[in-house]
């Protein structure tokens, strides 16, 4: 057996050690054969999601993604069409794309300049012999997919099926005008720790109230009993106002198997007082998409396992926890306005940031804590609370994965 058929049969046998109802083992955060499992197991098996097709609106315009080893090109060719290529030459392995973003007209390599065409097929290379078929050694393409603007990536051979999910979710994102956005700022926020602390921290609420005080003042997803039935249907009938449905939708861990990947939506009440996630609780940019006034709630939505969205009455936040290292993660977070919305005139950088900012500052600092504490000798998985519902149904599928 390879040291890594044996790393591989070491992290499926470690899968099936965790506790139900339990955190998982220290050694899923620890474990540098964990971690190159997690990314040739699950991030390069799940979708991804990548940008939003404003940051590509030309011909030539691109930009890169990166997690793990892997990165990604993400391209609007000479035909218009969007393609994502694995940023790896055909020749000897280097990376093509330097640039995070920006426009050009080729993809050129900086080693021994092969140069590749928008579409990825190769255009020209030098002294190579006489019989050499340019055809066999375009740029391999990774899987791509946009729904209502929001642009996912896949680098597996056979990408799970999410067309199923994003069918029962369209009719509640709809009225947002996703498709018809732009994003008004990105932000990224390293932590030392691994993905998976990173992103299970985001899955539940269970921390807000003590480590959240700005959320908290807003947000009734801090307490579920402040949830009042008073709260829940002036949200109702305001959502209803101003055209936004409230319908739920929770198809996660065994209920995602018949879809073929976890989705959610749900909409939620903000605190009387609030219209919008804010410092003072006022608008910070104009409505979105089809909305007619402002309800004064929040939308939770997730899109399979990897990709979270947070959508406001006049802005939406994505969220995406990506491993660089064992532990080292960056929390990147990308907030989305309307597409005509012109700075300095209808926004602010520094009102629309502000709650996600102090709000992710937050997460750094206890994600890091957490981390610290994994790290210990002593550490024991601890019981989940009911809280934590959200990362129950994470391990499903995160485990049901790598265990494959």
């Amino acid at each position: 057996m390879s040291l890594d058929q044996a790393a591989i049969a070491d992290v499926k046998e470690l899968a099936t050690t965790r506790q139900a109802g339990f955190a998982l083992p220290g050694a899923f955060y620890t474990s540098q054969a964990v971690f190159d499992h997690d990314i040739k197991s699950f991030w390069n098996r799940n979708w991804i999601w990548v940008g939003h097709v404003s940051q590509v609106p030309e011909p030539g315009n691109f930009f890169r993604f990166d997690y793990g080893a892997e990165s990604v090109v993400v391209v609007r060719d000479r035909q218009s069409e969007i393609r994502a290529h694995v940023n790896v030459c055909r020749h000897r392995g280097s990376r093509v794309c330097l640039e995070a973003s920006g426009k050009t007209s080729v993809l050129s390599c900086p080693y021994h300049a092969w140069t590749y065409d928008l579409d990825g097929s190769l255009r020209t290379e030098r002294e190579m012999d006489a019989d050499f078929n340019r055809a066999d050694y375009s740029l391999f393409s990774a899987s791509l997919k946009i729904f209502q603007g929001l642009i996912f990536v896949c680098l597996s051979d056979q990408p799970p099926d999410l067309q199923p999910a994003l069918e029962r979710l369209a009719p509640l994102t709809k009225p947002f005008g996703i498709e018809n956005l732009k994003v008004a700022h990105s932000a990224s926020y390293p932590v030392p720790a691994n993905w998976k602390l990173a992103l299970e921290n985001y899955l539940e609420c269970y921390h807000c109230a003590p480590a959240h005080k700005e959320y908290s003042r807003s947000h009734s997803l801090k307490d579920p009993a402040s949830m009042t039935e008073e709260l829940l249907s002036a949200l109702a009938e305001n959502s209803s106002l101003a055209g936004l449905p409230v319908a739920e939708l929770n198809e996660t861990g065994p209920d995602a198997e018949n879809l073929g990947s976890d989705i959610y939506y749900r909409r939620y009440p903000l605190y009387p007082g609030y219209k919008t996630g804010s410092r003072s609780g006022k608008p910070v940019a104009p409505l979105v998409g089809e909305l007619t006034g402002y309800d004064g709630g929040a939308t939770d939505v997730m899109i399979g396992p990897l990709n979270s969205f947070l959508a406001y009455a006049d802005y939406i936040v994505g969220y995406r926890f990506v491993p660089r290292t064992l532990q080292e993660t960056d929390i990147q977070i990308v907030w989305m306005v309307r597409g005509d919305a012109v700075e300095g005139r209808d926004y602010t950088i520094d009102d629309l940031t502000w709650l996600w900012d102090v709000t992710s500052q937050d997460d750094e600092r206890i994600i890091r804590y957490n981390q610290q504490g994994v790290n210990s000798v002593a550490f024991r998985p601890g019981p989940l609370s009911n809280m934590e519902w959200g990362i129950e149904t994470f391990y499903h599928g995160y485990l049901q994965r790598i265990g494959e």
